[in-house]
């Protein structure tokens, strides 16, 4: 359920207790504007430079940032999961995850704060940015996972530290996007998800890593299709009354 700040005047946690972190691969020309825009606000920004092979980390570097090279391409979840077990390791009791295309506007970052008082992960949801063919596909991994959340692609969202500790655990690495598994384990780990409303710009330049190619969406929506399938009942009951039937004592043959 999206949430109204129009109520609730909650104290504002410490932006020096927030690590914004931004996974990037190739975003030279973008990642120096949204990295000064959010600085502006009072952030403290990481850059998780996803192998690139263009300036994005000397920009990043230029412009404030703390960059963090990788060696090689791990995508973008692992680079966001990178980037959160940094903030541990530094004490940061708070990551607001953000894109560095441009897309997410650091003016909903205070929101995000806000919102934050009262749960454990909080979606800046966008869901006008969805074509009909992203809708339905959400609406299919809303009824399959058994959510109510709008906005199941969106990347900028804030978790604290109850939230940052089950991201960066290692079950979390099989993951491949930070979307319906990501929401599918905080869930089963019972912690308050939000969401709030917020506008998203148009991509300034690349592509999207996902939607790349029709293969790509094909991967996609079979890979996700099978994490909200592995939450129903037919496979559990399955594990379940397997696990059960090992326990059970053999009958005896007299």
């Amino acid at each position: 359920m999206i949430k109204s700040l129009s109520d609730n005047p909650l104290p504002f946690i410490k932006k020096s207790q927030c690590l914004v972190v931004i996974p990037a691969m190739d975003e030279e020309k973008t990642i120096g504007c949204v990295i000064l825009d959010i600085i502006a606000q009072g952030f403290n920004v990481l850059v998780v430079d996803d192998a690139s092979q263009d300036d994005t980390i000397n920009i990043a570097r230029r412009s404030g940032a703390i960059v963090i090279p990788l060696a090689f391409n791990i995508g973008a979840w692992n680079a966001t999961q990178t980037g959160v077990r940094y903030a541990l390791t530094h004490q940061y009791e708070y990551v607001i995850s953000m894109d560095a295309d441009g897309q997410h506007s650091p003016h909903s970052l205070n929101d995000l704060l806000h919102c934050a008082m009262e749960n454990d992960v909080v979606i800046a949801s966008c869901i006008q940015r969805g074509s009909l063919g992203r809708r339905l596909a959400w609406g299919f991994f809303k009824k399959a996972a058994g959510f109510n959340f709008n906005d199941l692609t969106s990347g900028f969202r804030i978790y604290n530290k109850k939230a940052m500790l089950v991201i960066a655990a290692r079950q979390a690495t099989l993951l491949e996007y930070q979307d319906v598994g990501v929401l599918m384990l905080l869930t089963q780990h019972d912690l308050m998800i939000a969401e709030i409303e917020t506008t998203m710009s148009c991509r300034i330049s690349g592509k999207s890593r996902i939607f790349s190619s029709w293969v790509q969406v094909f991967y996609y929506l079979v890979y996700t299709s099978l994490l909200c399938l592995s939450k129903t009942t037919p496979i559990k009951r399955l594990i379940k009354t397997s696990l059960s039937n090992k326990n059970k004592p053999l009958p005896s043959t007299l």
